[in-house]
C-alpha cells in the first residue's frame, strides 16, 4: 500500500503540474509577443529538466508498475492507473519533447518558432493533463476502494 500511496503522490504532482500549464504558463505565455514568448519557453524547458521534476514524472509510472506486482487481488484500478501513467509519459516523448528541441533550436525568428511550437504543445499538453489526471484518479480508485 505505501508503494500506491507513493505512485498516488506523485501521479498527483505531475498532472497538477500538467494542468497548471494548461490554466495558467501556457495562457500566461501567451500574452507576451513572439520573443518573451520563445525565450519564456526556452527557459522553462531547461529548468524543468531536474531531479526532483525527473523523479516525479517517471517515478510515478514505476511506483504504479511496482504496485501492480505488490497488490494482490484484483487490480483493474492500478493496472488502468499505470497505463494511463506510461501514455503520458510517451505522449510527453513523442509529442513535447520534440517541439521542445524544435523551439530550442528554432533561431532568432520569433513569430515563426511560435507558430510552429505554440498551437500545438498546448493542444496536447490538454490531452497530457487529462490523461496523467485520469492515471491519478485510477490510482484514487484503487486506494479508496483498497482492491487496487
Amino acid at each position: 500500500m505505501v508503494v500506491l500511496v507513493a505512485a498516488l503522490v506523485a501521479a498527483g504532482l505531475v498532472a497538477g503540474l500538467f494542468y497548471a500549464y494548461a490554466c495558467s504558463v501556457m495562457p500566461g505565455l501567451a500574452r507576451g509577443d513572439d520573443k518573451t514568448f520563445v525565450e519564456g519557453m526556452r527557459g522553462i524547458n531547461i529548468a524543468i529538466v531536474n531531479p526532483v521534476f525527473l523523479l516525479t514524472f517517471l517515478g510515478a509510472p514505476l511506483l504504479a508498475g511496482v504496485a501492480v506486482f505488490l497488490n494482490p487481488g484484483p487490480r483493474p484500478w492500478v493496472i488502468a492507473g499505470f497505463v494511463l501513467l506510461v501514455a503520458m509519459v510517451l505522449l510527453t516523448g513523442a509529442v513535447h519533447i520534440p517541439l521542445n528541441n524544435a523551439l530550442e533550436g528554432g533561431g532568432d525568428d520569433y513569430a515563426a518558432v511560435r507558430a510552429a511550437f505554440e498551437a500545438v504543445w498546448v493542444r496536447w499538453n490538454v490531452v497530457r493533463a487529462l490523461v496523467s489526471t485520469a492515471g491519478f484518479g485510477c490510482l484514487v480508485a484503487a486506494v479508496l476502494t483498497g482492491r487496487g
